[in-house]
């Protein structure tokens, strides 16, 4: 691994509401010297803030292992409540390749931040997507069923339960940490004008892959009570296979069916430029569209020959 590859982290922390709580946590990555804040965002109904940074192996190693020791002081799992699934204080804490990257690089780096936290924190590790150590927990929806208060007993009696490092118990207050390395993934939410919770789970339940829609997408139906609103929470692990606009069109589609408008759409965190252009000659049905028509991207391939 080199210094010169550049990894992308985009720990989810639970907690979403408290603002002094949330600045602790960025500033346990921004003080490691060598890390870059690229985006943070909280939610108060999910309860939960996506920070996404970047920078060298070696400061995204320490940034992390930081990240974890802070959501470990200050979240207390027994009293944390929101509409996310969640596991643990520092609840997913996945590694993308960037430039000069690779996913074996964010394999290896996820490992070695998985040990140095059961080691120096004392919070077991779960790995998921390429970073998993069984095939079962690929999948980060399998790692996490049950949530913190389901798999806090479940690993007393079921050996399968367990965390892959540390434990066998969860951590009583900072649950477990589930680590991973994976590709680009865009999160996005379409918030409904509705209260109805079922209109949002049976939309949701139609595109995901494992309800037999769109393959590389997830999703689920979430209340917004803060909002007076239901969400369908998208995460699209695969955009080229499945482009988000297609995605968006569909939910619009079935929304509409059941008489519901779109308040709006929310990007969680950043997405791919190439992700944007898809959507946009999707949109304009741009049939001899390539990215050399954006005039951004022409005059930087000329620049860099």
């Amino acid at each position: 691994m080199t210094e010169l590859s550049l990894i992308e982290c985009v720990p989810n922390v639970s907690e979403g509401r408290d603002a002094s709580r949330i600045d602790a946590l960025v500033h346990a990555v921004s003080a490691v010297p060598g890390t870059l804040i690229l985006h943070r965002t909280s939610d108060p109904d999910h309860n939960r803030t996506v920070i996404t940074f970047a920078g060298s192996p070696a400061a995204l190693l320490e940034a992390a292992v930081c990240l974890a020791a802070k959501a470990a002081e200050l979240i207390d799992m027994n009293h944390q409540q929101g509409v996310h699934p969640r596991l643990g204080a520092l609840d997913v804490l996945p590694f993308v390749p960037l430039e000069g990257a690779s996913l074996d690089q964010c394999l290896d780096l996820a490992h070695r931040a998985g040990e140095r936290i059961w080691r120096e924190i004392g919070v077991p590790v779960y790995f998921y997507e390429a970073a998993a150590l069984r095939r079962d927990r690929a999948r980060l929806e399998n790692v996490r069923r049950g949530g913190f208060e389901g798999l806090r007993a479940a690993v007393l009696r079921d050996e399968s339960k367990r965390p892959d490092v540390g434990g066998p118990a969860l951590h009583p207050t900072a649950g477990a940490v589930i680590v991973g390395a994976r590709k680009i993934l865009i999160a996005y939410n379409i918030n409904l004008r509705s209260k109805d919770l079922d209109v949002a789970k049976s939309i949701a339940k139609r595109i995901r892959a494992s309800g037999g829609g769109f393959p590389s997408v997830k999703a689920l139906g979430l209340p917004l009570p803060s909002r007076g609103l239901v969400q369908v929470s998208i995460n699209v692990t695969d955009f080229e296979q499945t482009p988000l606009h297609v995605v968006c069109l569909e939910v619009w589609r079935l929304a509409a069916e059941q008489g519901v408008e779109i308040e709006e759409g929310e990007l969680i965190g950043l997405m791919p430029r190439k992700a944007l252009e898809m959507a946009a000659a999707g949109l304009l049905k741009l049939s001899d569209f390539d990215s050399q028509r954006i005039i951004e991207n022409r005059l930087e391939t000329l620049v860099n020959l």
